[in-house]
């Protein structure tokens, strides 16, 4: 049974899922139409569209796009011509459609998912001549391999239709986006298949969309009394053990997008080319938004989905007709669509799953993710495997925003991403140059402690103000708490690193406080050196890790350190101790000390310029293809 969360819900839930609020008339809301239903001149093995089995047949017509305009007046709309197959509406229709969004001012883009094997001229100069901002995505899985599961009901592949399509859009000057299902067909071979879609001139962007299918056992239903191949072919593909054999494990998609994203920066593709969701990690990860509703607050309440017949509901991916809210000639104004949310059940349930995100250390950059593929996870009983993909992903490619040189840091399974909110410092670059320059002035700071062991410049507890030292500060080693000395010394003298802040740990007994763990910040002078002290450190911690006190452990953690009088963020490291998984505090602070020269010993047994390699292990590509099935 799942507990209901009302649509309006708590302040934490509303920051990674916004509902529907009539007030707000800047918030753009996304509609796809569903122009022909499920309808389709080919047959892909994985569509899940034909697995709602929902005859299709009907054309969206051009009253039911102004019946949608005026039913979210004064909002602006992104509309999205999507299928089965759009083109199989015909020309004469699709001119209507798109006149009738041309004169809708709320319609503010208007994009177009298509396999492209109808696409031609004349099709071309249509879009030319009604719409010519007409956003167009081309469906490809990679190179001829990786569309192995893209066929058409004779059961034969549809790829060499499809890049003469692109080829012809290049030569129309058209630059589209690609969408690109990741199927075990294109494990272990990211870098091939995105060099090979970054070779079509049209493409300007890529998004890799994972089959998560485990749950799919049985083929999608013929319509007639004669099965045809593709059908057959489905039939022995869901047949195996463990689902479909086009399905991947949350976990394999991951390494496929590190792989790729490692790819995108050495091979200077990101200056001409979007790929997702690399680009929105990137910028959730630098405190930017991102229109990509699996990293925005804009999830199920602000997209919607009309087929022909009329029926309206929420996200195209949610199980339909569990998706439904009304039918488009009973919606009669936003109130009512809005009521309707609040009452559906399958909404309430996807935003209950995302209780568990308010509480996460990756909420600001994972955005909570896919509703629809939460929903699937925790039928499965597993929603763990798809938040730990979440998570490997952020790390991953933090760590290649970090270290782009060294893409082996990606693979990092001992350094994760842990934001620190605030971690700034006032003059980032007066603070290097007084560290790099023992002739620089060093004034007197203030020092105060707090009854709880505090270093700072109030002297009480918690997060304050404290002065930004260096090792030739004269009050520099009364400025660093004693249990957190060992360390410091170890990371300052030992390795010939910066610190940018410590802190020995504090259990604020009797206080409405958080504790605090122990830890040390490094400052890394350059990628170089940055790239170099994450893997040292990831190996120490790998060597600490069998004689540390079983109430602690030891990891490491990326961040963001920022410049309060310039704006500018850099990368920084954390050396952090924590609580041992089923460990208390009062445990964890009784083995500090303990752990603390455990890990003073490991770091003064490892060399920071012994290289870029760290304690794990980089998955060679046979690995992240074995890796393909499985939740």
């Amino acid at each position: 049974m799942y507990r209901t969360t009302a649509q309006h819900g708590p302040s934490q839930i509303e920051q990674l899922y916004r509902g529907l609020d009539i007030e707000d008339t800047t918030s753009a809301v996304s509609v796809i139409l569903k122009l022909r239903g499920e309808t389709c001149d080919i047959d892909c093995l994985y569509c899940y569209e034909k697995r709602k089995e929902a005859p299709g047949g009907a054309r969206i017509d051009p009253g039911q796009v102004r019946r949608l305009a005026e039913l979210f007046a004064g909002r602006p709309l992104a509309v999205e011509l999507h299928g089965g197959e759009p083109l199989t509406a015909g020309r004469e229709r699709i001119t209507e459609v798109l006149r009738e969004l041309a004169a809708q001012p709320s319609v503010v883009r208007v994009s177009m998912q298509t396999n492209g094997v109808l696409l031609n001229e004349a099709w071309l100069d249509l879009f030319d001549a009604e719409y010519p901002g007409l956003q167009i995505g081309i469906s490809l899985d990679g190179d001829a391999k990786g569309n192995a599961w893209r066929v058409g009901y004779d059961g034969k592949p549809v790829y060499p239709r499809v890049t003469a399509a692109l080829r012809l859009l290049a030569e129309r000057g058209r630059r589209v986006g690609v969408i690109a299902a990741v199927t075990p067909a294109l494990l272990g071979r990211a870098e091939a298949v995105l060099d090979h879609l970054a070779d079509f001139e049209a493409v300007n962007a890529i998004s890799f969309a994972p089959c998560f299918d485990t749950a799919v056992r049985r083929p999608t239903a013929a319509s007639g009394p004669r099965v045809p191949a593709s059908r057959q072919l489905q039939q022995a593909a869901v047949d195996g053990a463990g689902g479909p054999a086009w399905a991947i494990s949350p976990y394999s998609y991951a390494e496929f997008v590190l792989a790729a994203t490692a790819r995108w920066i050495h091979a200077g593709y990101f200056a001409r080319m979007k790929l997702e969701p690399t680009v929105s990690t990137i910028r959730r990860l630098r405190g930017l938004g991102s229109g990509f509703c699996h990293f925005s607050d804009l999830k199920c309440d602000h997209v919607f989905t009309l087929y022909p017949d009329g029926r309206f509901g929420s996200c195209d991916e949610l199980p339909w007709p569990q998706a439904q809210l009304a039918r488009l000639d009973q919606a009669v104004d936003q109130p009512g669509i809005i009521a309707a949310q609040r009452r559906l059940p399958l909404l309430n349930q996807g935003k209950s799953l995302m209780n568990r995100c308010t509480t996460c250390d990756y909420r600001s950059a994972c955005g909570g993710g896919c509703i629809a593929t939460r929903v699937r996870y925790e039928a499965a009983g597993d929603q763990d495997a798809y938040c730990d993909y979440r998570m490997r992903m952020i790390d991953g490619i933090a760590a290649l925003l970090a270290q782009p040189a060294h893409p082996a840091g990606a693979w990092c399974t001992t350094t994760r991403w842990r934001p620190r909110t605030p971690n700034s410092m006032r003059d980032l670059d007066a603070f290097l140059a007084r560290w790099n320059s023992t002739d620089a002035p060093r004034p007197p700071v203030r020092l105060h402690t707090s009854a709880h062991g505090n270093i700072n410049t109030v002297g009480r507890p918690g997060i304050h103000e404290a002065d930004d030292l260096d090792p030739a500060h004269p009050q520099w080693r009364a400025a660093i708490e004693p249990g957190i000395r060992p360390l410091v010394d170890a990371v300052t003298t030992g390795w010939g690193l910066i610190t940018y802040d410590s802190c020995q740990g504090h259990p604020y007994t009797g206080l409405d406080l958080a504790p605090a763990e122990r830890r040390v910040g490094i400052l890394p002078r350059d990628r170089t050196q940055y790239a170099r002290a994450a893997a040292a450190l990831c190996r120490t911690v790998a060597a600490a890790a069998p004689t540390l006190p079983p109430a602690v452990r030891a990891t490491v953690g990326r961040a963001q350190l920022e410049c309060e009088s310039s704006g500018r963020t850099v990368p920084v490291l954390d050396l952090i101790l924590l609580p041992a998984p089923g460990h208390d505090w009062t445990a964890y602070f009784a083995a500090l000390d303990t752990a603390t020269d455990v890990l003073a010993r490991a770091l003064a047994d490892e060399d920071p310029a012994a290289g870029h390699d760290c304690a794990c292990r980089v998955p060679r590509p046979a690995e992240a293809a074995a890796q393909g099935v499985g939740v």
